[in-house]
């Protein structure tokens, strides 16, 4: 009879990285940009998205943010389905490059298994595909992106091996 140990670290190094971007916002006369509400649709679909993914059996352990209104309330809505209230807002993140995005991910701490990254168009549509072969086309509002990483720490997030998990839209659910 062999007996294999493993030991407890091999199941503790992969980490989950899920992009959404913010649910529809208005357009109102006389508002900065940053200070953009949701629409009444935008609502509707940030708490839709964020059931739907906790009905999948989705973790989202700590939820990082753009400064902006828009996605500073769709972040709220799943933090509030997910019962976890660990929301930081990063400056960086609104028109984030794919490069603040890696600088971001890269800083987080590495107790932090799965992270969920709320930005903006054009930005985190770009990201989302340098990460994998899959065609996200277009990121539309509140659609969400989800990928495995295989490692125990952030800081060797860009040459960790990525894996595509899904990408959901808030019409096809």
């Amino acid at each position: 009879i062999f007996f294999i140990i493993l030991k407890s670290e091999t199941f503790h190094n992969m980490k989950t990285l899920i992009l959404v971007r913010h649910a529809k916002s208005d357009w109102p006369t006389n508002t900065d940009d940053l200070d953009r509400p949701l629409r009444e649709c935008g609502h509707q679909d940030a708490p839709k998205m964020a059931k739907f993914l906790k009905s999948n059996e989705v973790k989202i352990d700590a939820f990082v943010t753009s400064p902006a209104k828009r996605t500073i309330t769709t972040c709220r809505y799943f933090a509030e389905v997910f019962e976890n209230k660990n929301i930081k807002k990063i400056e960086e993140l609104y028109n984030a490059s794919s490069t603040e995005f890696l600088e971001l991910i890269e800083n987080l701490d590495d107790s932090v298994e799965n992270v969920a990254i709320f930005s903006h168009n054009n930005g985190i549509t770009y990201f989302a595909n340098s990460l994998t072969n899959e065609n996200i086309e277009h990121m539309p509002t509140c659609s969400v992106v989800a990928f495995k990483i295989d490692t125990k720490n952030w800081a060797e997030f860009k040459k960790s091996a990525k894996e595509f998990l899904f990408f959901y839209k808030p019409k096809e659910i």
